[in-house]
């Protein structure tokens, strides 16, 4: 049940289509939950702020897909995910950047805590660098 419900919450956050930000996850996570992603996304305490965040980053990127979760583990209410992932940008602007087509492929690992059947914490390891450069969103060794 836990791999099962971090499975749901990634499928909705990493959906173009479903993820219209924190209301499409809201019920998959407890009301005080906890998001950790420093050097990605400073600016999102809780897995309803990364929902809201991810979502317009998906409206640039509005092809983004995980294409294989490549571990899964699970013990004593954490599951541990590492995905990899690709998309391009056909979608809105980013950063005043008009859509170019690039595309891109990337990993990233995540680590969630689950109590009573819904999402805890959420702690996730990304190098979005990786990602920017692939995309054209870099000016220099700075992203834009």
């Amino acid at each position: 049940k836990t791999i099962g419900v971090v499975k749901e919450y990634m499928r909705i956050a990493y959906s173009p289509t479903e993820n219209k930000g924190r209301s499409s996850v809201a019920h998959l996570c407890t009301e005080d939950s906890v998001f950790s992603a420093p050097t990605t996304f400073p600016d999102c305490k809780t897995p309803l702020d990364y929902a809201d965040s991810h979502s317009k980053v998906m409206s640039a990127i509005a092809d983004l897909h995980i294409t294989s979760f490549d571990i899964v583990f699970a013990k004593a209410g954490h599951v541990l995910l590492r995905y990899s992932a690709e998309g391009s940008h056909c979608g809105a602007p980013h950063n005043n950047i008009e859509p170019s087509g690039n595309k891109a492929k990337w990993h990233a690992a995540a680590i969630f805590e689950v109590r009573h059947g819904k999402i805890y914490s959420f702690t996730k390891e990304w190098d979005k660098l990786h990602m920017w450069k692939q995309l054209g969103w870099m000016r220099g060794a700075e992203y834009a």
